[in-house]
């Protein structure tokens, strides 16, 4: 039984659901790509693929439109693969189960993967509409947009024939997006020592969870709460309070999503165990207090557990905690050209256990301005630099400069309103788009983002609002017929 029938407009929720049955992590995109191959199959449309595994789906002009310039609509193919931590489920082999809740659509504990697979069923929608009238349509579909941009990096000149280019990707109605910040990741190394843990101990576990999270791009203003940076602030105290020794610490995910949860082992004295377990609740109630309106899910919590063999070295764990201490997190510069847009921002993005020795420490940058991404970068470097970390920066991946003078702008802008009698927000985004390397491939491309509203991307709450997917529909087809 479909989990979404009755939903305008039926095609594209139909679409949007038989996707959902379909496994896509970033870097794992093969059988949403033999999907997206045997619908084209299916419905008697032109297909290729490119050598990284990007899909470019065509269809004709309608009737009396082949003289329209060559539309591409655009979306990527993966997902960012986030759930609960109690949540038991395998995002290479499981199908993500669509609920209607009220106003929206959401998934049971996991990311639902509205971003981007609305903006495939869009596409698909498109492609096998009979009665819209449009120029030629190119569907480009990318791989791996959340973890590397690597579809987009690799794509090549001439593997597109348009220029006019509808970005699917953006998750507020009422929006159009029509420049991007540009991204860099800093990872550290870290080395650590372990020694054996001391006699007369107590282990338990620390969890900082219930955090919203979310998009390390758009949210990143927001005042939510990062669990690494709420664990290392405990963790401080409790060191140099009760003696407490580390033995793991484990924090966040991916590095465009704002870590949710960390846990870390420690052991304490035994005399020390119920003072320890006083100051935990102490400062649950310190950081409830200070997140209430932000995160009012927010809970620090302990249990015990096995004590384990080995803890770090005070030396080892000292400067762990000043490294995470100091990394910042979090919005570094407002834009000083586009009202109440952030600038420069950094992410604390996850901490992880590589093998005995050694953590890996992700972070993230972002700017609209491609030197303070850099500077942005660098601050993170400093302070890895400084605890002994080895560092390495991603190749990053440039900003979308705006373009108000755009055509393609002026054709969504006068659609919008004259669909809903009311005038869009015409912006940059702080999230990264690939359509800033689309330009360095395909200089003459005029771009604009749109899309539905999409709340909670990144993390296990993401929903996207079945009001605004309608209109979404009919500004695309609009958009599309008033092309000439």
């Amino acid at each position: 039984m479909k989990k979404l029938e009755g939903l305008r407009p039926q095609p594209l929720w139909d679409y949007f659901e038989e996707i959902c049955q379909v496994p896509r992590p970033s870097k794992k995109e093969e059988k949403i790509r033999k999907f997206l191959l045997e619908f084209a199959a299916a419905n008697g449309l032109a297909a290729k693929t490119d050598s990284i595994g990007n899909v470019l789906i065509s269809k004709l002009a309608s009737q009396g439109k082949e003289h329209v310039p060559t539309v591409i609509l655009q979306s990527h193919m993966d997902m960012v693969c986030e759930k609960n931590s109690d949540k038991v489920f395998n995002f290479e082999t499981d199908a993500i189960v669509p609920v209607v809740d009220g106003e929206w659509v959401k998934a049971d504990g996991t990311t639902l993967g509205a971003d981007d697979g609305i903006g495939i069923a869009a596409q698909l929608a498109i492609l096998t509409s009979k009665d819209i009238s449009h120029g030629p349509i190119e569907c480009l579909i990318t791989v791996d947009e959340e973890t590397g941009l690597s579809g987009a990096f690799a794509l090549q000149p001439g593997f597109l024939t348009g220029k006019i280019l509808l970005n699917l990707d953006s998750e507020d109605d009422g929006e159009l997006f029509i420049g991007c910040a540009g991204g860099i990741d800093t990872l550290g190394t870290f080395t650590v020592e372990r020694e054996k843990t001391p006699g007369k101990s107590f282990a338990m576990k620390i969890m900082v969870k219930g955090l919203m999270g979310g998009h390390s791009g758009d949210d990143i203003h927001k005042g939510r709460g990062n669990a690494i940076k709420i664990l290392t602030r405990f963790l401080w105290q409790a060191v140099r309070q009760f003696g407490v020794r580390i033995a793991d610490f484990d924090g966040g995910n991916l590095r465009n999503a704002i870590a949710r949860e960390a846990t870390a082992t420690v052991i304490v004295p035994n005399v020390q165990k119920e003072q320890l377990v006083a100051e935990i609740n102490m400062f649950s109630a310190d950081v409830e207090f200070e997140c209430e309106r932000t995160e009012p899910n927010l809970v620090v919590d302990q249990s015990s557990t096995v004590l384990p063999a080995k803890v770090l070295t005070q030396g080892s764990q000292q400067k762990l905690l000043n490294l995470l201490y100091a990394c910042p997190h979090g919005v570094l510069e407002m834009s000083t050209r586009m009202n109440d847009m952030v600038e420069t921002s950094t992410n604390l993005a996850s901490v992880k256990t590589l093998d005995d020795t050694r953590l890996l420490i992700t972070t993230s940058q972002r700017s609209e301005i491609e030197s303070r991404k850099y500077y942005a970068s660098e601050m993170v470097r400093s302070a890895f630099e400084l605890a002994g970390a080895e560092v390495k920066t991603s190749d990053g991946y440039p900003g979308w400069a705006p373009n108000p003078a755009s055509p393609i702008v002026k054709v969504a802008v006068d659609s919008y309103v004259k669909l809903f009698n009311e005038k869009p927000i015409v912006r940059s985004i702080h999230a990264g788009l690939e359509c800033g390397l689309f330009l360095e491939k395909y200089p003459e491309l005029d771009m604009v983002s749109i899309g539905p509203t999409i709340k909670g991307a990144h993390s296990p709450d993401e929903k996207i609002n079945i009001k605004t997917v309608d209109k979404f529909w009919k500004h695309l087809v609009d958009i599309l017929e008033n092309i000439s």
